[in-house]
């Protein structure tokens, strides 16, 4: 597969470039996101209309108030919420439409080597649970830039729609440990099934390390 970076990313105002192994802490007014130089991450981008507006309003309560928090305790059980939501296929679900599904899934790829090294991957129906590795010089803000960018535009021009396709907003594990990492790629891995979805084609693993931790515990927690 020919490897091309997808859309432009922005400046991202708030933050300098970390020292490696140094932690930036960005808030965009919602929810901080831990970023390291090189660091894993397991990430959640969800499309625009997968929360209720209740739910949403509930969880960016809760997001207001671990704002600025040095530990990321609160932040795991906020994602455990979401994902839960998430697991129930609210809304259009457009990607469980085969075109988009495929073209969302080619795109993750295409950025492997690129801009991250791509650990774990599954499309939902209405979400997008990753793991990668984030390469030097690049940013997490500015991969989920990229990666949103470019599959919010085409999934407009396939469905024949305008709008936002994507949320704004995504969610985002710093993985610093190997439990911490095996549990997140076992999710990775397991989110169909726990979402009763039977026979999912789009999940997948990549490298060693990820192989390595696959087919543990479907119902692991981050």
């Amino acid at each position: 597969m020919k490897k091309s970076s997808a859309g432009v990313p922005p400046a991202v105002a708030g933050a300098s470039r970390p020292r490696y192994g140094e932690v930036t802490i960005r808030n965009r007014g919602r929810l901080p996101h831990w970023e390291m130089e090189s660091g894993t991450h397991f990430v959640t981008f969800r499309l625009g209309d997968s929360l209720p507006q209740s739910a949403l309003a509930k969880l960016e309560h809760e997001a207001g108030r671990i704002a600025g928090d040095d530990k990321d305790e609160k932040k795991k059980a906020l994602l455990r919420q979401i994902e839960k939501y998430l697991d129930r296929g609210i809304g259009a679900c457009h990607l469980s439409k085969l075109e988009i599904t495929e073209m969302v899934a080619a795109a993750i790829h295409r950025l492997d080597g690129r801009m991250y090294r791509l650990i774990a991957w599954v499309v939902m129906p209405n979400h997008v649970p990753l793991v990668v590795r984030v390469l030097p010089g690049e940013k997490l803000s500015s991969v989920l830039h990229s990666l949103k960018s470019f599959t919010a535009k085409e999934a407009n021009r396939i469905l024949k729609r305008r709008g936002s396709f994507w949320q704004r907003e995504y969610y985002d594990h710093l993985v610093r440990t190997p439990d911490g990492f095996q549990k997140a790629v076992n999710y990775v891995l397991n989110n169909p099934l726990k979402a009763g979805l039977k026979d999912w084609n789009w999940v997948g693993s990549c490298g060693p390390e990820a192989h390595s931790t696959a087919g543990g515990d479907a119902g692991a927690t981050l």
